[in-house]
């Protein structure tokens, strides 16, 4: 249902449209730890340490597309909040266009040049074969992840944020039945993963583009809009643009990280690394996805030129946010040994240490990237995006340079404390931005 998030009261509005978006990541993190569940459980420790090699590069692509579905996102919730309806269905249809374009780029260049990307990540020679055979499908699907990407992100520029979860709850559900049908009837090992997860996101796009297409009819516009705008594409790649480099050098960033725990060429600390990795990224993907809520809510807001409903807005996230966050280290640090060991059938005691190590040193700095989020999302949704990457790149560049140095000579759990001090620091710059009010200068179209 399409939503005008500049009437009413701030924290029941934020409160109705982030709660199904928060049930939305969480059932997207579901399907994608069920991938690795699946692969550890039912086919072994070194296909879990496949799928984990794979997974920065994955992480890539999905940076792109959150990159650019964010930006496009902002220009849209914009207008909307503005009440301009034909530049709204331009812009949507720009978007589709020219990310439609940009997936298909990316997905020949993702098969030409998978397995170099492998190798560039010191995978090791035994997961290898599972490795590439694991991203290379993945690559073909990049089209219906962009798609679905642009369908959700217009959802939530409108307001819209069951739809989505509806989507989301079918498409996981879906996802998990075809990984054990692939896995477990057809024995195709980590490659019917990517085959399950490219099948349930194919499903997902062309609903999730139906639907939309069938609501924005009922939005009457007073002009015919136009199929495609260079000026509107403009605007939004303003913001896509830096979004996407900001997404992809964390992604980078990741990378090298990734490379750094390749290099001590064991699989079992790859595995436990893999296990933790995904818990962390469930755990944060919930908190920056209440913070796309709030992003959403402050472009509206910032349209409609209302300055006092955008700092009731992140008062109500920030909130909301440390109180999911200290929901969540209280489980991680309770459970965290029975949540690593949910992703292996029998897991040697090199997994799990590597795993709970991991978890019970970063998991209480979350608060710290609820905050720093809250802050980022104002100044997303106001379209400051300079402040907003340089929070992001600080602790990109801290947490590579310190997993390198810290490694040295405290080995793998020098890289874990590279993730604190990140996080600490980005906190205290994007509080710091907010505060300070530069995203009241953009408080007009």
């Amino acid at each position: 249902m399409i939503t005008d998030m500049t009437v009413g009261k701030p924290w029941k509005v934020l409160i109705n449209f982030s709660l199904p978006l928060l049930l939305s990541a969480m059932f997207q993190q579901f399907y994608n730890i069920a991938d690795t569940v699946i692969a550890g459980r039912c086919v072994g420790e070194n296909a879990l340490a496949a799928v984990g090699a794979s997974y920065p590069i994955t992480m890539i692509f999905m940076a792109i597309a959150m990159g650019s579905t964010q930006g496009a996102s902002v220009v849209i919730s914009q207008f909307f909040g503005g009440k301009k309806l034909t530049e709204t269905k331009t812009a949507i249809s720009t978007t589709y266009i020219s990310i439609g374009f940009l997936s298909i780029l990316l997905t020949l260049i993702g098969v030409l040049f998978c397995e170099p990307m492998l190798k560039a990540l010191n995978t090791p020679d035994e997961i290898m074969t599972d490795s590439a055979a694991y991203l290379s499908i993945y690559t073909w699907g990049l089209v219906f992840l962009f798609v679905y990407n642009i369908a959700t992100g217009v959802f939530s520029s409108l307001g819209d944020s069951k739809t989505p979860l509806v989507l989301l709850i079918c498409s996981s559900l879906g996802n998990v039945g075809l990984d054990l049908l692939f896995v477990q009837a057809f024995d195709m090992g980590v490659g019917g993963l990517a085959l399950a997860t490219l099948i349930a996101q194919g499903i997902a796009s062309i609903a999730a583009t139906a639907i939309l297409f069938f609501r924005l009819k009922a939005l009457e516009a007073p002009q015919k809009p136009k199929p495609f705008s260079a000026y509107i594409l403009g605007k939004i790649s303003r913001l896509a643009v830096p979004g996407i480099f900001q997404h992809s050098f964390v992604s980078v960033g990741n990378l090298f990280i990734q490379s750094i725990i390749n290099g001590f060429d064991i699989p079992a600390v790859i595995a436990g690394y893999t296990a933790a990795i995904k818990l962390n990224t469930f755990a944060v993907t919930m908190f920056t996805t209440l913070s796309g809520g709030l992003a959403n809510f402050t472009a509206q807001n910032i349209g409609a030129g209302d300055e006092k409903r955008v700092k009731s807005g992140f008062k109500s996230g920030l909130i909301m946010s440390e109180i999911i966050a200290v929901t969540v280290i209280i489980v991680m640090l309770l459970f965290r040994a029975q949540l690593v060991g949910l992703f292996v059938d029998e897991p040697t005691d090199l997994v799990i240490s590597t795993g709970t190590d991991f978890l019970t040193i970063i998991s209480p700095f979350y608060f710290s990237v609820c905050a720093k989020l809250v802050a980022d999302s104002i100044l997303r949704g106001a379209g400051v995006i300079k402040c907003f990457m340089a929070s992001t790149f600080t602790d990109l560049l801290l947490r590579v340079v310190l997993a390198f140095v810290l490694s040295g000579f405290m080995g793998v759990i020098g890289v874990w404390w590279s993730w604190p001090v990140g996080w600490l620091l980005s906190m205290a710059l994007a509080l710091y931005f907010y505060f300070k009010g530069y995203w009241k200068k953009h408080l007009q179209l």
